[in-house]
Order: C-alpha cells, then sequence, then structure tokens
C-alpha cells in the first residue's frame, strides 16, 4: 500500500509544479492520452465555471467528472473534497455554500496544498480551508460535514473500505456522498491493466467494479446508493492510453470495449431511527 502512495505522493506533486509553472498538469503517467487532452479529464468544467476559479486551479485539474455540477450544495453547508489538489471543486463549491458555509480541501501532497492554497488567495475566498492528511484518515471529528466530494481520487487509495468508512464517520447524520469516480462495468479488469502502475495514478487501474462500489458503501452503512455513468470509454479511447504504457495485446483490448466509466456516485448516511418509547407517558 505504501509504495502505491508513494508513487501517487510524489507523481501528482509533479503536478502540481507544473501547474505552477503556468502549464497543464498531467498525472505523471508520461503517456499522452492518460491525462492531457484525452476522453477521462477533457471538458469537465461549464466555461462559467473555469471564469469563477484562478488559472492555476483550472490547470492543475486531474479529475474525471465535475462533483461539484451534480451534488446538491446548499447555502451553510459545509463540504469536505477529498484529493482536492489544485482545489478547483473546493472553490466551487464554497461559492455554492456561500460565506455561512464552508469547503474543506484533504489532500497528502505538499505541492498540491501550497498550489490550492494559493489558489484560494487568489480567489479571495475566506469559507475555504485546506487541510493535509490522508483520504483513510480524515482529520475531521465525527458528524461534522453535510457532503462529501470527490474527483477521481477514492480509486487510487488502496484502502477503499478505510476511506468509505472515513467518509461515512464524519458525515452527519442525513450526510451526502457525492463523487466523480471511475468505475469498472462488468468483470474484473485484466491483470495486465491492474499490474501498471503509472494506470493507477492515472486513475484507471485502481478502478472499482460497479457492484463492488456499491457493496462496500453498503457495507460502511450507507443507504440511498445511486451509481450513474456519466462517460463510457470505449476501445478506440482505451487503446490509445493502454498502447502507450506498453499494454498492447489484443486480446485484453478488446476486454476493454465499453467496461471503463466516469461515474457519479451518491449516497446517503442514514439519518439516526428515533428512540423507541415502551412507558405510557414517555411519547406524549
Amino acid at each position: 500500500m505504501d509504495s502505491i502512495k508513494d508513487v501517487v505522493q510524489q507523481k501528482y506533486g509533479e503536478a502540481a509544479l507544473q501547474a505552477r509553472r503556468g502549464q497543464k498538469a498531467g498525472c505523471g503517467c508520461e503517456t499522452s492520452a492518460c491525462c492531457g487532452s484525452d476522453p477521462i479529464t477533457s471538458n469537465l468544467y461549464e466555461e462559467s465555471q473555469i471564469g469563477a476559479v484562478p488559472v492555476g486551479a483550472m490547470l492543475a485539474s486531474l479529475g474525471c467528472g465535475n462533483p461539484t455540477a451534480l451534488a446538491e450544495l446548499k447555502p451553510g453547508e459545509v463540504v469536505l473534497d477529498l484529493g482536492s489538489g489544485g482545489g478547483i471543486d473546493v472553490l466551487l463549491s464554497a461559492k455554492r455554500v456561500g460565506p455561512t458555509g464552508k469547503a474543506y480541501g484533504l489532500d497528502m501532497t505538499d505541492e498540491m496544498l501550497a498550489l490550492a492554497r494559493e489558489n484560494q488567495q487568489k480567489a479571495g475566498l475566506a469559507n475555504v480551508e485546506f487541510l493535509k492528511g490522508e483520504i483513510e484518515n480524515i482529520p475531521l471529528p465525527d458528524n461534522s460535514v453535510d457532503v462529501i466530494i470527490s474527483n477521481c481520487v477514492i480509486n487510487l487509495s488502496a484502502d477503499k473500505d478505510r476511506v468509505i468508512a472515513e467518509a461515512f464517520r464524519v458525515l452527519k447524520p442525513g450526510g451526502r456522498f457525492a463523487v466523480s469516480d471511475v468505475v469498472v462495468r462488468g468483470d474484473d479488469v485484466p491483470q495486465a491493466v491492474r499490474r501498471s502502475m503509472e494506470l493507477w495514478v492515472g486513475c484507471v487501474a485502481g478502478a472499482l467494479e460497479e457492484t463492488s462500489y456499491r457493496e462496500k458503501l453498503t457495507r460502511a452503512g450507507f443507504d440511498s446508493i445511486d451509481v450513474e455513468p456519466t462517460r463510457i470509454y470505449r476501445t478506440a479511447e482505451a487503446k490509445q492510453f493502454l498502447d502507450e504504457a506498453g499494454v498492447r495485446d489484443e486480446s485484453v483490448l478488446a476486454q476493454i470495449d465499453g467496461r471503463f466509466s466516469s461515474a457519479f456516485v451518491r449516497a446517503q448516511k442514514p439519518v439516526a431511527a428515533p428512540r423507541s418509547c415502551c412507558a405510557s407517558t414517555c411519547c406524549a
């Protein structure tokens, strides 16, 4: 697990430095299709959203979706972004929850945190706080957050059960889990893809199968679970990044068509059930 975490931290640190130099960040996979102008990371944000955040936040964006567009954020709510990177989704969330709300960003990479705080200053937002830490061990108290968002980060963790359990812990009763992630549709991913650490960093090799994602959320205690595909990747798209990563086996490519999808994953922490009443006057 530590080796995966070390590689992710190194590659995303390099991505943050790219963004600070004014370059579009790549996730460090050294392929043109993995994280650049590819079908996973491109065209996720509307022009109005792009114009509402500093350029550095947009350059550092490595997500697979737009959780801020799909999550139903309300004024006054507390939002936590797991793996906040350059801060784009935190800043957009902060604008939506307004000055009476708050948006936290959690990231383990010093370079990304420095970039995110710089972007916060440029945006002039006071209701934002970036925290250093790991998504497997969230540095916030129990029942303290209304909404958890994340953008193609949970599948980078080697301990997804721990991440989901931690999300459940910090959410308030009735709180919402609303993340964008890459999921696998159908049977397990071919081992040739799983073995590629570069694809893991690029948000693909660590992706959960949809049924497994649902089961993990249920086991943690969530209900109202829904997995909504937002982009389905076909063989022609997958072939480019697999080929550049050294996966060229045609039998593997045949198994990829339509198997990967960006999806919006929703779930809710149940509201505590009312106490049972056993005396004739206790519920009057």
